[in-house]
């Protein structure tokens, strides 16, 4: 049996001993000969080099609900007088190389040092994308928030940050964010891995933030899968009054529908959970898979029109956009 060099919990109904999976969906695993007749049968569309943005510059607390897009997964959410970050990239790709790998087409839409004081961090799974140890370094030196993360990733942020204060939790955990946060983490259909070796041996998950100003649902990288899940989180934790969802790095569809839901899923969601609003991310940063630049707003778009929701409750997210809610609205 493999060993899993990140967590050696007890086995459960999402992890055999060794690796994590995902409970009554399809496995999002994919071989190398996957790998080579997606590259052999793929059209990809071009990108931009670069795309402008007008960077924020955030209050340095808020006393209702703000969330400004930095770009990708990475969001600055205050809510009040908290400042949380998700997913946080500020590396110019997404790779554990500083040459290679995906670059970001789009600047950061919050410059680094013009952040309000961080109190936490929710991450939501380890893949290079989402969990960026320079920025996190970055971050403890400046800000040193607490970590929230799942199962096993732990140990790959604590061995990257050294002295970094962390929580972990599994599905379902909560974790108290202050006298009046807190986040529960909530199932994906996803998966992880930082290498070849190391394939679904930390957990991945969504973050449910509950705050005295409103509830703010983070879904991490998902796939739709059955659905269920996403009715699951309705029916235990009601309707989020603001939904993260992604909308991105969706083609060709064959090979990411168990991982990562298109426009049209994501509207699906967004109904599941019978979310007030929500926010399209996970698009137009980094160049992941095939589909054009602005095809997921264009697919968005077309989604809500299809499914009668309208256009002010799902916007894509632009980065170095703040976006302004209240409660049950």
């Amino acid at each position: 049996m493999a060993h899993n060099p990140y967590y050696s919990g007890s086995p459960s109904d999402h992890f055999d001993g060794t690796r994590f999976f995902n409970p009554e969906e399809q496995s999002p695993d994919r071989g190398f000969g996957d790998i080579l007749k997606w590259r052999r049968t793929s059209v990809v569309a071009p990108w931009p080099t670069s795309v402008t943005v007008e960077a924020a510059r955030p209050e340095t607390r808020v006393e209702g609900l703000a969330i400004t897009m930095v770009g990708h997964a990475s969001l600055l959410i205050q809510a009040a007088g908290l400042n949380l970050l998700t997913d946080p990239v500020w590396s110019d790709r997404a790779s554990p190389l500083a040459f290679a790998g995906p670059k970001r087409v789009t600047a950061p839409g919050i410059a680094f040092f013009d952040l309000p004081p961080i109190d936490a961090v929710l991450l939501s799974h380890n893949h290079y994308d989402h969990l960026d140890a320079w920025t996190l370094r970055r971050l403890h030196e400046r800000h040193d928030p607490l970590f929230v993360m799942p199962l096993g990733n732990d140990a790959i942020v604590g061995k990257s940050v050294p002295g970094a204060r962390m929580a972990v939790a599994d599905w379902g955990e909560r974790v108290a964010l202050g006298e009046h946060h807190a986040t529960t983490l909530t199932r994906a259909n996803h998966w992880s891995a930082r290498g070849i070796r190391d394939r679904r041996m930390a957990l991945w998950a969504g973050h449910w933030l509950n705050t005295p100003a409103a509830s703010v649902w983070f879904a991490g990288d998902t796939g739709y899968g059955t659905g269920a899940i996403f009715r699951e989180i309705r029916e235990r934790h009601g309707a989020p009054d603001v939904a993260l969802i992604p909308i991105g790095a969706y083609e060709p569809r064959w090979f990411m529908k168990p991982q990562h839901v298109d426009p049209s899923e994501a509207v699906r969601i967004m109904q599941d959970v019978e979310a007030t609003a929500a926010l399209g991310i996970h698009w137009g940063t980094f160049q992941l898979t095939d589909e054009a630049r602005e095809a997921p707003v264009e697919a968005l778009a077309s989604a809500l029109a299809q499914a009668g929701v309208p256009k002010e409750r799902f916007r894509a997210a632009e980065p170095g956009r703040t976006y302004a809610f209240h409660a049950g609205s």
